[in-house]
């Protein structure tokens, strides 16, 4: 096949949105497989608080990077740009055109346009850096990366101390911002792309967001992140839903605080997801229920091989 009969359809926007079922209603109609670019959903041990695609919705198409991770394993977006690519390479033997879904912009673009170049780590920076976070918290790694890097400090994911901590250290390695290193420039890939944004009225987004983790508490998020519990040290569980929960089990808020919390910390992440997408405008932007307005969007392509 040649770039013109490969097709990588990617379907972002924020949290509860409705990018699953958009991504297995175009899996369906086209009769292909869907690639998950939620970060948070790549841990198999981390189910109801992650929103991750439930049984029946797996059933209905074959997905991939979905809780294929463990909390213990480590991982990066580099090693998902390489793993992913080399992923494409298979289905699209299979499919004319694949589907990439999820929340995780540096995720998505690290498929689409590839990750810049950047100095490697400084062990003795990193530990500097992570006694910081030991002691004072993500708070101060974000008011040192508001000073270094404001522009990325607006953007960056706040609950991620890995990621605060690699852009701090690029700063201080390279003396210029990360955003500044971000060359933007896109590596050549041997598909096209299309990439279809999905949003909502904000009040009405921030409502369904809402009753989200409602339903979380509701089907079990609390005896999960109780579980998790011991393990709240790994960064992959220093994330919206758990971490307020993990507050609760130290004895340091109320169970009415933390879910009140997690409702705040989402709407924010929300927020800061469609800040990320909107800035890239090769997005055609859409409400859920457009389904009809996202496939006129796809060119016409053969079904499968």
């Amino acid at each position: 096949m040649t770039i013109d009969d490969r097709l990588l359809v990617i379907v972002a926007g924020p949290t509860a949105v409705g990018k699953t079922a958009i991504g297995i209603a175009l899996a369906g109609k086209y009769h292909t497989e869907i690639l998950s670019a939620d970060s948070r959903q790549f841990y198999r041990e981390m189910n109801i608080g992650t929103a991750a695609p439930s049984n029946e919705e797996l059933s209905l198409a074959p997905h991939h990077f979905v809780h294929h991770l463990s909390i213990r394993d480590s991982y990066n977006v580099s090693e998902f740009e390489k793993d992913a690519l080399a992923l494409l390479d298979v289905l699209f033997q299979k499919h004319h055109m694949v589907i990439m879904a999820g929340g995780s912009g540096l995720y998505i673009d690290a498929v689409c346009r590839g990750i810049d170049t950047l100095p490697d780590p400084d062990p003795q920076l990193r530990r500097k850096l992570k006694e910081t976070f030991n002691k004072s918290g993500v708070a101060a790694l974000v008011e040192e990366l508001t000073i270094l890097d404001p522009e990325y400090a607006m953007q960056v994911d706040r609950s991620n101390p890995a990621r605060l901590m690699r852009a701090i250290e690029i700063c201080r390695i390279t003396g210029m911002p990360y955003s500044g290193m971000r060359t933007n420039t896109p590596k050549k890939r041997n598909f096209r792309i299309l990439k279809i944004g999905l949003e909502l009225p904000r009040e009405q987004l921030y409502a369904r967001i809402n009753s989200r983790v409602d339903a979380m508490m509701q089907n079990g998020l609390f005896n999960e992140a109780l579980e998790l519990y011991p393990f709240r040290h790994l960064n992959a569980l220093n994330t919206v839903g758990y971490k307020e929960l993990f507050d609760h089990f130290a004895g340091l808020t109320s169970l009415n605080f933390a879910v009140d919390k997690i409702k705040v910390h989402s709407r924010r992440y929300a927020k800061r997801q469609l800040t990320w997408f909107k800035k890239d405008q090769e997005y055609h932007w859409f409400m859920p229920h457009e389904i009809e307005r996202i496939i006129e969007q796809i060119p016409i392509i053969p079904v499968n091989l």
